[in-house]
């Protein structure tokens, strides 16, 4: 199990990009950051994100997360896409898969929409 103090220091934190008030994003930046969104843009998608995000121990089996209204065919897809824009790892134990969100991902989200600390 990663430690999860290391996890929510600023250093563990790698940024896709920097936050949105800082600079403009270079074109690597901002394809990096639209996948990311993308991925989020579904209902589907952003329900099973928050799922495996809230799960407790911040791991989800995918036999615990497969409840939002759609086959599991289309479950694993979504997942799949998840896993694609770098928001989801997995972990295959057995005959179930295990996801986890990216440990800096939700950290690296925050800073890119936060804004400056006033002067």
């Amino acid at each position: 199990m990663p430690n999860t103090k290391a996890l929510l220091e600023p250093e563990a934190v790698a940024p896709c990009c920097p936050p949105l008030t800082e600079r403009p994003f270079t074109a690597e930046e901002a394809e990096t950051a639209a996948r990311m969104f993308k991925a989020l843009g579904d209902p589907v998608r952003l329900r099973l994100f928050s799922a495996v995000a809230s799960h407790e121990g911040g791991e989800a089996c995918v036999c615990d997360i497969s409840d939002v209204g759609v086959s599991q065919p289309t479950v694993s897809h979504h997942l799949k896409k998840l896993k694609e824009a770098g928001l989801l790892t997995s972990q295959r134990r057995g005959t179930w898969v295990y996801y986890r969100v990216e440990p800096s991902v939700l950290a690296a989200m925050g800073k890119l929409l936060t804004l400056p600390a006033a002067a």
